[in-house]
């Protein structure tokens, strides 16, 4: 995206400032004060001060557009048409374990439809970043979904359920499905990351149960943007409110939506 549209360099600027502080507290992970917000769900100062600056710098940048955010979750604006969607950092788990696999994912929805998204890597310096009708970006560079067509050749993408989180027996089946009929399962613990590698390419699909809007917003515009195909797991009419989502290019889609629908 050599020539950024205002929105988006507003979004990169946020990034840019949160990701400094969560590099910063990356360095000195063992340090950090941790404490658990659920059953293997961490947060952490790091998480807590960089949702802080992203959400004073968007707020700064477009007074009054609402919030949705992981840690301190809806925040009115007065302009009801547009709401940012934001997770300061996807992957909290990789995080405090000092595994740097983890990500800033901030999505904009206007009158109810995701508009654009970026997901930046601060460790990798990867700065991921799509808008409706202009592709999607790595950098300077566009990026295509891979066009694999033969699903023994795909390399796809998953989470894993842990404690608290349901549908383990679920899971386990899915995985019994596509395992023999794959290349290889990748589950690296950061699901925007997880999508944007997707929309890169560098995956040929993705499917999880039970994510956030925070977690899926951003890698939704990028994967769409980028030519591939995002769905509700069970066929339903909102993937974004039901957190169930199916992602591949064009080709590989049908042929995923039918095993997973064998599953049910």
């Amino acid at each position: 995206m050599t020539l950024r549209t205002p929105v988006m360099n507003v979004m990169v600027s946020a990034a840019r400032k949160a990701a400094r502080h969560l590099a910063r507290d990356f360095g000195e992970v063992e340090q950090l004060q941790v404490s658990k917000k659920g059953p293997a769900d961490f947060v952490t100062e790091a998480d807590q001060k960089a949702e802080r600056i992203l959400f004073e710098e968007l707020s700064k940048a477009r007074p009054g557009y609402g919030f949705l955010m992981e840690e301190h979750g809806v925040h009115e604006g007065a302009d009801k048409t547009h709401r940012w969607i934001i997770d300061p950092l996807d992957g909290t788990t990789n995080f405090v374990h000092g595994l740097p696999q983890f990500a800033i994912s901030i999505a904009l929805e206007r009158d109810g439809q995701l508009v654009a998204g970026l997901i930046f890597d601060p460790i990798k310096n990867e700065l991921f970043m799509a808008e409706k009708g202009q592709g999607a970006w790595l950098d300077d560079r566009r990026l295509r979904v891979s066009s694999r067509r033969d699903l023994s050749m795909a390399l796809i993408s998953t989470g894993v359920p842990f404690a608290g989180r349901p549908d383990h027996d679920r899971f386990l089946k899915e995985l019994t499905a596509i395992m023999p009929q794959i290349a290889g399962i990748r589950r690296f613990g950061a699901a925007a990351l997880d999508l944007a590698y997707l929309a890169a390419g560098r995956y040929d699909g993705f499917w999880e149960r039970n994510l956030n809007a925070w977690d899926i917003a951003a890698g939704i515009v990028l994967i769409r943007e980028a030519g591939g195909m995002v769905a509700d797991l069970d066929n339903g009419p909102n993937v974004l409110e039901s957190g169930n989502i199916l992602a591949a290019n064009q080709d590989l889609m049908p042929q995923l939506t039918k095993i997973f629908a064998n599953c049910a």
